[in-house]
């Protein structure tokens, strides 16, 4: 276990040590949020989100980018350490290679699209093309990536059950297909929705990771508790500059990667129940938006006055810091309902 806190604190200096430079870096590119003027996904004006986040306009939001190469970068230093010194790599699974493939592809790819997202708001692209991605766009592009990412899983990795505590294992063969990709989809874009207050999606993430650490450490699973170990340093340093108020944002390119990889997380270590436990409050805040959404669009109503949730306890008067605290707590108690049920027979 030592070297797996070795990698976590020697990624903890290792970003923190860039991230001033970075945030420097970010300024000199203008790679800021660019205007206080939102839209929805129906092309209309947020103006109470507006209001609550017009003091946040000009901070960068690069920090997702930063935290993705130097994850990738100490997760194959430590890989490769791991050979150097002898040490034996082991696996849930008989291709470890496949299980890295499948955890960097989704890492990187949903990464990829968040970059494009925030440089079309950043920059201004005014684009009604399939790359202008709107929210039925960048759905496209995400359920072709998930399912890539679920055909893996399935074909070289042979998983194809899911587990219900009290229940049993149920093999559903093709189907963990689609079920696998609406799970990637669903927490990519829970993520990226909580990531609207100061150090909010960044704890919660936290709190989430490390108990799939624990559930990690439990089946000896070491190129997840490498990936998860160095991911948290980064994560532990990005949000000393996160918390309120915040110097810099993880942006689309880090919410989208990260909400997608903490569901492949999820799904490689076989707790398919436990991570909307774990993952609670990004549930709560996908949820909220998604009956808005439908009420908009069916009913041609607001379902709520404002959302997601953490957006309608500011409209009732609650301070940002103290928002993000109690979700804080509360993650903190679900993570330990998530953990045990992971480990029920």
């Amino acid at each position: 276990m030592a070297i797996y806190l070795f990698a976590l604190f020697t990624s903890f200096v290792f970003n923190f040590t860039l991230i001033i430079p970075f945030i420097n870096l970010l300024y000199q590119l203008k790679f800021q949020r660019a205007s206080q003027i939102t839209r929805d996904a129906f092309d209309k004006r947020t103006l109470i989100f507006d209001r609550f986040h017009k003091k946040k306009v000009g901070i960068p939001v690069g920090g997702g980018i930063l935290l993705i190469l130097t994850t990738l970068f100490m997760f194959v230093f430590f890989l490769f350490l791991f050979v150097v010194l002898g040490k034996e790599i082991t696996s849930n699974y008989q291709s470890i290679i496949s299980e890295v493939k499948i955890l960097l592809f989704t890492f990187v790819s949903f990464a990829f699209l968040g970059l494009y997202d925030d440089l079309s708001k950043i920059f201004l692209w005014k684009d009604d093309s399939f790359f202008g991605l709107r929210l039925r766009h960048k759905l496209i592009i995400e359920s072709l990536l998930a399912l890539i990412i679920s055909f893996w899983i399935y074909r070289e990795l042979k998983v194809d059950i899911i587990n219900i505590p009290f229940f049993g294992v149920y093999k559903i063969s093709f189907f963990y297909i689609l079920f696998s990709t609406f799970i990637i989809i669903a927490f990519a874009n829970a993520v990226n929705i909580t990531d609207g207050l100061d150090g909010l999606a960044t704890g919660v993430l936290m709190i989430a990771l490390l108990s799939f650490w624990v559930i990690s450490r439990a089946i000896l699973d070491t190129p997840l508790l490498v990936f998860i170990a160095v991911w948290l340093g980064g994560l532990i340093a990005f949000l000393y500059f996160n918390i309120y108020p915040a110097r810099l944002f993880l942006g689309d390119t880090g919410a989208l990667s990260f909400g997608a990889t903490l569901a492949v997380i999820g799904l490689l270590l076989g707790k398919n129940f436990s991570l909307p436990i774990i993952g609670g409050i990004f549930v709560i805040e996908i949820f909220t938006s998604l009956i808005q959404l439908l009420s908009k669009k069916f009913l041609k109503k607001k379902a709520f006055a404002v959302a997601p949730f953490h957006l309608w306890l500011q409209l009732r008067g609650w301070e940002e810091p103290k928002i993000v605290m109690r979700a804080w707590l509360i993650s903190v108690m679900l993570a330990v309902f998530g953990l045990m049920v992971a480990f029920m027979k």
